[in-house]
């Protein structure tokens, strides 16, 4: 089952050598306790983190990786550590491609701009896309459904004292930053979230559409794209963004009625860049599983009331805990509920807690 498991999780704990090769520590492969995966504590060139995933789904559609060292594909470029975390829907095709090509990319503009910048994430993010459109462009005659497969993405990197956030979709990164006056450490989001439950999300689609008077629909009390999705950017879902991609042979259920001009999703990403302080102690990078159930400020106020080592397991036992407690059953016997039925409980979390040096 861990050899299964693992190969899930194409994640790499260790420092990258210069020649991109992974370097793996023994405990790197992480451990396992039912439909948990997890690991502790691993060392980054700037810090420390902590893993967690727990998979709901009968095929987990969350992706993560941490790579720490290079950067970039040259001796003298920059150095790091790069944080993803990938929550895939409609199935775990465009969130694996993911995890086996962002970063790759990233080290490729990287090495061709000699240092680290939102112009070479956004880079990464674009030839991402692109990569995936061009597989699914290769498998839709024999595989239709790929087209209607995407992922959210939201990226870290920590390079030279600034943190670059980039995302898409609705999975989240929160900064936790210590007021020595009290003692107190707030809780900063550092990314925002495409969903159209915001009413900033559905003002946007609205005002990029203008012709389209149902872009946003209100479905079972759910604001939704299209009356389909609630995530208004992404990487694939290249049926809400090629027109020649919905129609048959797709499933009917993912056509819709008219046709398009422009894409109705977007894969463009919203980037931050954060010049770390010296009262920042860490950062929660999370899919929306972690958050649907704990706050921003339960999540950061729980990291540090907590040891280091095992948080990010701690944060995804909690967030099982509401989720158990708002059925009114006991946590334990939560985690007796195996895959695919446990969907109906909560999805797949993914939470990655990095601390400063």
């Amino acid at each position: 089952m861990l050899a299964a498991v693992m190969d899930y999780f194409s994640s790499c704990w260790g420092p990258r050598s210069g020649a991109g090769h992974r370097e793996k520590g023994s405990d790197a492969a992480g451990r396992q306790d039912g439909l948990l995966w997890y690991k502790d504590v691993g060392q980054l060139v700037t810090g420390e983190f902590s893993m967690a995933v727990v998979q709901a789904n009968q095929l987990l559609e969350d992706q993560s990786q941490v790579e720490s060292g290079s950067l970039s594909l040259a001796d003298t470029g920059p150095q790091g550590t790069f944080v993803g975390v990938y929550d895939g829907h409609g199935g775990p095709e465009t969130s694996r491609f993911i995890n086996d090509h962002l970063f790759n990319h990233l080290r490729r503009f990287a090495t061709e701009h000699k240092f680290m910048s939102t112009d070479v994430i956004r880079k990464a993010f674009q030839a991402t896309e692109e990569g995936f459109l061009s597989l699914v462009s290769k498998e839709w005659s024999l595989k239709p459904q790929i087209a209607s497969v995407g992922s959210c993405c939201l990226v870290g990197v920590i390079c030279a004292g600034t943190l670059y956030v980039a995302n898409l979709g609705d999975s989240r990164a929160v900064l936790g930053r210590l007021v020595k006056a009290t003692g107190e450490v707030l809780a900063i989001q550092l990314s925002s979230e495409h969903n159209a439950c915001y009413e900033e999300v559905r003002q946007e689609l609205q005002s990029s559409h203008p012709d389209d008077p149902h872009i946003v629909v209100l479905k079972h009390n759910v604001w939704r794209v299209k009356g389909i999705i609630q995530i208004s950017r992404s990487i694939g879902d290249v049926y809400l963004k090629k027109p020649e991609y919905n129609r048959e042979p797709l499933h009917s259920k993912f056509r819709l009625r008219e046709t398009f001009q422009r894409p109705i999703l977007s894969s463009e990403p919203q980037i931050t860049e954060h010049r770390i302080q010296p009262n920042d102690q860490f950062v929660i990078f999370a899919s929306d599983g972690l958050w649907e159930h704990l706050s921003n400020k339960e999540a950061v106020d729980l990291v540090q009331s907590s040891p280091r080592n095992g948080i990010a397991r701690r944060l995804v036992k909690a967030a099982m805990q509401e989720a158990a407690k708002k059925r009114e059953m006991r946590y334990s016997d939560l985690k007796k509920i195996d895959r695919g039925v446990r969907r109906h409980f909560h999805d797949d979390i993914t939470v990655v807690v990095v601390f400063m040096p």
